[in-house]
C-alpha cells in the first residue's frame, strides 16, 4: 500500500516537472512577429519614429545646452565698452562669445546712433530668427507623440479586422492559431504605439522647457542692455 502511495506521489512529481519544463516563455521579437506581417510592417514603422525621436531629442538637447552657456561677465564687459565708446570692442566681444544672447547683443549694439526703438526692433526680429532655431524639429516630435498611437490604433483595428475575418470564415471551426495572430497584431501595435507617444511627448516637453529658459535668458540679457542704453550720460 505504501509503495502504491510513494509511487503515485513520484509519478505527480515527475509530471510537474515536465508541465514547468515545456512552459513557454514569450520574448519581445516573437511577440512581434507573431502578429503576421500586418503587425510586423507597423511595429517597424513604429521603431523607425522611435529612433527619430531619440535622435531629435539628444541633438536639440545639445544644441539648447551650447546655447545657455553665456559668460557670466559678458554683459559687464559689454557695458564698459558700450560707456567708453569701445563699440568694436564690444562687436568683437559679441563675435567671440557666439551664443544666442551674444547675437542679440550684437545686433543691438550695431544701430547704436539710431533711435532706442529702432534698436529694440532689431533685437526682437533677431530674437525670432535665434528662437527659431532652438526650435528647429522640436515640432516633429509633437508629430510623432500625436501619430504614434494613431498608428498603434490602425494595427488594432487591422488585427480585429483579421480576427472577425477569420471567425466569419471558420465554418464553425475556429482556428485558435490564426485568431490568435490578429489579436497578437492588435495588442503589440497598441503597446507601441502608446509607448512611442509617450517618449515622444515627454521629449517634446522637456525640450520647450529647456528653451523657454534660453528664451528668457535672451530676453533678460536685451532688457538689460536696452535699460543700459536708456540710462542718462
Amino acid at each position: 500500500m505504501l509503495n502504491t502511495i510513494a509511487q503515485e506521489v513520484q509519478d505527480g512529481a515527475e509530471l510537474l516537472t515536465d508541465g514547468e519544463s515545456v512552459e513557454k516563455t514569450l520574448s519581445v521579437i516573437e511577440l512581434i512577429s507573431s502578429g503576421g506581417t500586418a503587425g510586423i510592417i507597423i511595429m517597424a514603422i513604429l521603431f523607425v519614429l522611435l529612433i527619430v525621436a531619440i535622435y531629435i531629442y539628444f541633438e536639440r538637447i545639445f544644441a539648447i545646452k551650447a546655447a545657455s552657456q553665456v559668460d557670466a561677465n559678458f554683459m559687464n564687459q559689454i557695458k564698459d565698452h558700450v560707456s567708453n565708446g569701445k563699440i568694436d570692442a564690444a562687436q568683437m566681444l559679441c563675435v567671440q562669445q557666439n551664443s544666442p544672447v551674444s547675437r542679440l547683443i550684437g545686433k543691438g549694439i550695431s544701430r547704436i546712433g539710431k533711435p532706442l526703438e529702432d534698436i529694440n526692433t532689431a533685437i526682437e526680429n533677431a530674437g525670432r530668427l535665434e528662437i527659431y532655431g532652438l526650435e528647429k524639429n522640436v515640432s516633429v516630435l509633437a508629430t510623432i507623440s500625436g501619430a504614434a498611437p494613431m498608428i498603434g490604433f490602425l494595427g488594432t483595428v487591422i488585427g480585429m479586422i483579421l480576427s472577425i475575418f477569420e471567425i466569419a470564415n471558420s465554418g464553425g471551426s475556429i482556428d485558435i492559431k490564426t485568431l490568435a495572430d490578429g489579436l497578437y497584431t492588435a495588442m503589440t501595435t497598441t503597446v507601441g504605439g502608446l509607448i512611442v507617444g509617450i517618449v515622444g511627448y515627454v521629449a517634446y516637453n522637456h525640450l520647450v522647457v529647456k528653451t523657454d529658459k534660453v528664451v528668457y535668458q535672451m530676453e533678460a540679457n536685451s532688457l538689460e542692455f536696452l535699460d543700459h542704453l536708456n540710462e542718462p550720460v
